[in-house]
C-alpha cells in the first residue's frame, strides 16, 4: 500500500491504497479521484481537506451512507451510495456508489470500448 491524495468535488483525501485501488483513481488526467475508488476504509485515511472551509484535518472525514436495490440498467444494481463528509462544516468532499450485477458472467452493465 502507498499514500495517494485523492481529489473529490469538494475536497481531497490522503489515504493509503493498494494498486489496484490507485489505478481505478487514475483517469489519465494526472490527477487522482475519489469516486471511481468507491468506498475507502476509515482506517486508510489519512487527512482530509475541505474547499469550503478551508482547512485540513488529520484523519477521515465523516460518511454518510444508504443503502439501495435500485437497478440502474440490465444486470446492474447500486446497493449503496455514499459521501465524505467535512468534520467542521458538513460539505460534501466527495461521493461514491456501489454496484452489483446479478449475474457476475454477463456483460450488461459494463462500459465497453466501441469500434
Amino acid at each position: 500500500m502507498a499514500e495517494f491524495t485523492l481529489q473529490g468535488s469538494g475536497g481531497q483525501v490522503v489515504a493509503k491504497l493498494t494498486d489496484e485501488q490507485a489505478k481505478k483513481a487514475d483517469l489519465g488526467v494526472g490527477k487522482l479521484f475519489l469516486a471511481p475508488v468507491g468506498r475507502l476504509e476509515p482506517d486508510k485515511i489519512l487527512k482530509h481537506s475541505c474547499k469550503t472551509c478551508k482547512k485540513e484535518f488529520d484523519g477521515p472525514p465523516r460518511m454518510n451512507e444508504e443503502s439501495t436495490s435500485e437497478e440502474v440498467a440490465d444486470n446492474l444494481v447500486l446497493v449503496r451510495r455514499g459521501q465524505y463528509v467535512c468534520q467542521q462544516c458538513d460539505n460534501i468532499i466527495g461521493e461514491y456508489r456501489i454496484f452489483k450485477k446479478h449475474d457476475e458472467a454477463d456483460n450488461i452493465g459494463m462500459a465497453r470500448k466501441s469500434d
